[in-house]
C-alpha cells in the first residue's frame, strides 16, 4: 500500500510505502468508529406524549353504558385519534457508543490504507489556492480525477478556504479535524506532507 506523491502541479511524481502498523487492520474497527459517529450526531429530537402529557380529555366520552360501545373514559387514551402513542420515542434517549482510543486510531489507520490500496491517497508539499479563485480549485480536483476529496491541511489558510468554499465535492480541514468517518465517507484524500509526516509516525 503506497499513497501517491504529487508534485506543485498536482502530477504524479512518485510514491511513499505506508507504515507496517496501517496493513492488517481488523475492518471491524472501522465499523464500530462510523456507527459510533452517526450515533453521535443524531439530532435526537422525536418524541411522542403519553397520555399524562395529552391536552384535553377531561369530559368522559360518552356514558358507561347503554350505547352498547365499549367503556370509555378519556379522549386521551391510545385508541383515540389525538390521543396518547403507546412506547413511542423520547427526546432524552442516549444514542452514544462508546469507541476508546485505540479503536479510534486503528479506524483512521484503516480508513487511510484502503485509500492508498485504491491509488486514491495523494501526498502534496502545500496544497494552496493562491488566486483564491474557485475555478482554480475545481481545476486541480479535475487533474485528481476523482469522484470527490477530502484534503486535509497542516494550516488552512483564508484564500484555499474561499476557493473550496462552493465545491461540494471537496472539504478542506485541519489535522485535529481527521478522524476515520471522513476519511472512509471521501473516495479520494489529499494531505500535505506536513500532516502525512504526523500521521505515519503516530503509534
Amino acid at each position: 500500500m503506497n499513497a501517491v506523491v504529487l508534485n506543485d502541479k498536482f502530477e504524479n511524481s512518485g510514491e511513499l510505502a505506508l507504515p507496517a502498523s496501517f496493513a492488517d487492520i481488523h475492518p471491524h474497527n472501522l465499523y464500530l468508529y462510523c456507527k459510533s459517529y452517526a450515533a453521535g450526531v443524531r439530532a435526537n429530537t422525536a418524541h411522542t406524549k403519553t397520555r399524562s402529557t395529552v391536552s384535553g380529555g377531561g369530559k368522559k366520552p360518552w356514558a358507561q353504558k347503554g350505547g352498547g360501545r365499549a367503556r370509555a373514559g378519556s379522549t386521551r387514551s391510545p385508541i383515540f385519534v389525538g390521543g396518547a402513542v403507546v412506547f413511542g420515542p423520547k427526546a432524552n434517549r442516549n444514542y452514544e457508543q462508546k469507541v476508546n482510543k485505540k479503536q479510534k486510531k486503528l479506524a483512521l489507520k484503516h480508513a487511510v490504507a484502503e485509500k492508498a490500496a485504491n491509488k486514491k491517497l495523494f501526498v502534496v508539499d502545500n496544497c494552496i489556492i493562491e488566486s483564491g479563485k474557485t475555478k482554480d480549485a475545481a481545476d486541480m480536483i479535475k487533474k485528481l480525477n476523482v469522484k470527490d476529496v477530502l484534503i486535509v491541511k497542516e494550516l488552512i489558510d483564508d484564500k484555499t478556504y474561499l476557493a473550496f468554499r462552493n465545491i461540494k465535492e471537496a472539504y478542506v480541514i485541519e489535522p485535529n479535524e481527521l478522524n476515520a468517518y471522513l476519511a472512509a465517507a471521501y473516495t479520494s484524500i489529499v494531505m500535505e506532507k506536513a500532516v502525512w509526516e504526523k500521521l505515519t509516525n503516530e503509534g
